[in-house]
C-alpha cells in the first residue's frame, strides 16, 4: 500500500501530516511511503531524515499522490490537488466540514474521506484526537505572543527602583487551549481569571491556580461532546455584563471560544475595548471562525483604541516542529485501527465509532448530508 505526504499549500500553513518517527513505524508495518520534497521543511526536518527510515521522496504534489491508495494531509486537498488523487483513494486530512465548499466534490471524485476534526471526544481516541494536540499548542503560543505585544512585565517584580504589578489576565474560555493558556500565564507570574460557560470547567481552573468567573446558567452549558452549547440570550446579556467588568480590568484577554458549526461567539465587543487600559493586549484564538471579538482582523495585528489585537488564525504552524510531531502521531494512530499488515491494504469497520464519525464520504456516497446544509456545499 502507498500512502503519500505531500507538502501544504494552504496559506501560512507549515505544517506537515508525518514526521520520520511516524514514516519510520508505517514503512515497518509494511507500507511504502511516498514524501514530497521539502514537505518537511517548514518543520525542521530534512529530506534526507525521511530517506533515512526509508520513505521515498517525489519532486511534486501529482508525483508524490497520484497513485497513492492513502494521502495524508494537514489541510484538506483543494481543487487542483482534487483532480491529481486517483479515484477510490483514502484521504485524512482536517477537512473543515462545516465550512468547505468541495464536500460534495469529494464524494463525486471516488474518494474516501475522514475528517480529523470529527473524532469522537472518547477515551480510546484520545491520541488521534488532532483538535486537542494543536489547541494545546495554539495556548501556549497564544499566551507568548500578548508577551511579545504588551509594553510590561507579566510577573510582579521588587526592584531598587520600585516594584512591578503583575499583569492581570484573562482567559475567556477554558478548553484545552485556555487551560494551557492559564497555566503558561501562571508560569510567567501573571495573576489569571477565566471564564467558561461549562460550570463543569471551575474545577481545573481553580487546580491551575486561576480565579474561575461564572454565570450561573440555567441549563447544562456542555454538549455531549465536551463543547460548550450556544445559550440563550438572557444569559448573554448577563454574560456581557461580567466580561465587561473583568475586561476593563485586564491588561490581557485571551479568547479561545468556540461552537463546533457556527461562527465563533462574540464576546468582547467594542464598548469593551473602549473600557480597556491603554496598551492592553487581545489574542484571538477564535479569529479563522469569525473571532471573539468584534473588532479583530484575520492574519492581522492592529491597535485600535489604544488596545493591541492579535488576530494570527493558524497560531499552532508558528510551532510547527512541535505541532507537526504531535499530529502525525494523531494520524499515526488513528490509521493504525485500519491498517491490515497481512492484506498490506486498509480495512475500514463502519462499525468502529470512531471511523462512523469521522468518515465524511466513500464509494461515491456523501455520508453527512447535514454538513451540506450547514455551509460546505
Amino acid at each position: 500500500m502507498l500512502i503519500a505526504i505531500p507538502a501544504e499549500t494552504y496559506a501560512n500553513e507549515k505544517r506537515v501530516a508525518a514526521t520520520p518517527e511516524t514514516v519510520k513505524k508505517l514503512v515497518a508495518a509494511g507500507c511504502e511511503v511516498r514524501v514530497q520534497t521539502q514537505a518537511g521543511q517548514a518543520s525542521a526536518i530534512a529530506d534526507s531524515d525521511y530517506e533515512a527510515v526509508g520513505a521515498t521522496m517525489a519532486q511534486d504534489f501529482a508525483a508524490t499522490c497520484a497513485e497513492a491508495d492513502l494521502v495524508l494531509k494537514v489541510r484538506a486537498p483543494d481543487a487542483e490537488e482534487l483532480a491529481m488523487l486517483k479515484s477510490g483513494a483514502v484521504v485524512a486530512a482536517m477537512f473543515s466540514p462545516f465550512t468547505n465548499p468541495l464536500l460534495q466534490d469529494y464524494a463525486d471524485h471516488g474518494l474516501t474521506c475522514f475528517a480529523m476534526e470529527m473524532i469522537p471526544r472518547i477515551s480510546r481516541a484520545q491520541s488521534m484526537d488532532v483538535l486537542s494536540s494543536q489547541a494545546n499548542i495554539a495556548g501556549y503560543k497564544a499566551v507568548l505572543l500578548a508577551t511579545q505585544y504588551y509594553p510590561k512585565f507579566f510577573p510582579m517584580l521588587m526592584t531598587a527602583a520600585g516594584t512591578v504589578q503583575p499583569a492581570q489576565v484573562l482567559i475567556m474560555g477554558a478548553g484545552v487551549a485556555g487551560l494551557q493558556a492559564i497555566a503558561t500565564a501562571r508560569r510567567l507570574g501573571a495573576k489569571v481569571e477565566a471564564f467558561d460557560v461549562r460550570a463543569a470547567a471551575r474545577e481545573q481552573v481553580e487546580s491551575l491556580g486561576a480565579k474561575f468567573v461564572e454565570v450561573e446558567a440555567d441549563a447544562d452549558a456542555e454538549d455531549e461532546g465536551g463543547y460548550a452549547r450556544e445559550m440563550s440570550e438572557e444569559y448573554r446579556r448577563r454574560q456581557q455584563a461580567l466580561v465587561a467588568e473583568h475586561a476593563a480590568k485586564a491588561d490581557v484577554i485571551i479568547t479561545t471560544a468556540l461552537i463546533p458549526g457556527r461562527p465563533a461567539p462574540e464576546l468582547i465587543t467594542e464598548a469593551m475595548v473602549q473600557s480597556m487600559k491603554q496598551g492592553s493586549v487581545i489574542v484571538d484564538l477564535a479569529v479563522e471562525s469569525g473571532g471573539n471579538c468584534s473588532l479583530s482582523e484575520k492574519d492581522a495585528v492592529v491597535v485600535k483604541h489604544g488596545v493591541t489585537l492579535v488576530g494570527v488564525s493558524n497560531i499552532p504552524s508558528l510551532m510547527a516542529a512541535d505541532a507537526s510531531s504531535l499530529y502525525a502521531r494523531n494520524m499515526l494512530n488513528f490509521v493504525q485501527l485500519m491498517l491490515d499488515k497481512d492484506q498490506d491494504q486498509l480495512v475500514i469497520n463502519r462499525e468502529d465509532e470512531i471511523i462512523e464519525a469521522s468518515m465524511l464520504c466513500r464509494d461515491g456516497e456523501f455520508l453527512k448530508p447535514q454538513l451540506l446544509q450547514q455551509g460546505g456545499k
